[in-house]
């Protein structure tokens, strides 16, 4: 079973965009995922990333546009430019750490919801009842939200050392056993030939 660690932002659009082909990834390939979630601004700083409010207005309209083509193809709703954005993902990101830990639910269903509700429903995804929410409907305690506070921020300062250290620059990216790094939602083709490669 293939093992990928994701490195994604809980306000990134394109984590977002990449969930319904990385799902279909999963199921095709068996492939055993941790889910390693970071602070985007904190690995920009680090590796000579631009936060999206200090590029040239040409980039970032263009980004606006590929977001919106991006999802459309993806058959995602979206708002590129939605009303919580930028917002804290420290909560949102420690949920998914204590959700991971403890199991017994749907990573994908909690990973979905909590960037949906970011890039599609207009919510505010550091509110502790959005988290609690997104928790308890992908089969979680929702008290998970308070309980992993402590272990969840240790485990996100750790997930941003491990990216810089594995390369990773950007969000979603996606990172082989044998260490190879694959960067944005669009490189989920390029991942599956190397797990082939891997054979």
């Amino acid at each position: 079973m293939p093992k990928i660690d994701v490195f994604f932002s809980t306000i990134s659009p394109y984590s977002y965009i990449a969930l319904p082909r990385l799902e279909a990834l999963t199921r095709e390939r068996g492939l055993d995922l941790t889910w390693k979630p970071l602070d985007i601004m904190a690995l920009f700083a680090r590796t000579g990333g631009t936060p999206v409010g200090q590029r040239h207005p040409s980039r970032q309209a263009y980004r606006l546009a590929d977001i919106a083509r991006q999802a459309r193809l993806a058959g995602l709703p979206v708002n590129p430019q939605p009303k919580h954005f930028p917002t804290n993902p420290a909560p949102s990101s420690y949920a998914i750490i204590a959700a991971q830990a403890a199991g017994g639910g749907d990573m994908f269903a909690l990973v979905r919801a909590i960037l949906a509700a970011c890039w599609a429903e207009e919510k505010d995804i550091a509110d502790e009842a959005v988290i609690r929410a997104a928790l308890e409907g992908a089969g979680f305690d929702p008290a998970l939200a308070d309980s992993g506070l402590l272990s969840g921020a240790e485990t996100y300062a750790r997930n941003l050392e491990e990216a810089v250290a594995a390369g990773v620059f950007g969000a979603p990216s996606f990172v082989t056993e044998d260490g190879a790094v694959f960067w944005g939602q669009d490189r989920l083709d390029d991942l599956a030939l190397h797990l082939d490669d891997l054979k």
